[in-house]
């Protein structure tokens, strides 16, 4: 019983882990199209 909660818990917290740092890499690749979206609209190419 203890060796199957470990698992369990192991599984859920590499899980958890492959879920969080995808969101890291999905929020730097979004806050870099807004960094750029935000200086085209400055003037630097759209303006």
């Amino acid at each position: 019983m203890t060796i199957v909660g470990i698992l369990i818990a192991g599984v859920l917290a590499f899980l958890a882990f492959r879920f969080v740092t995808g969101m890291i890499k999905f929020g730097v690749i979004a806050l870099i199209v807004l960094a750029v979206l935000f200086f085209l609209a400055k003037g630097g190419g759209l303006g």
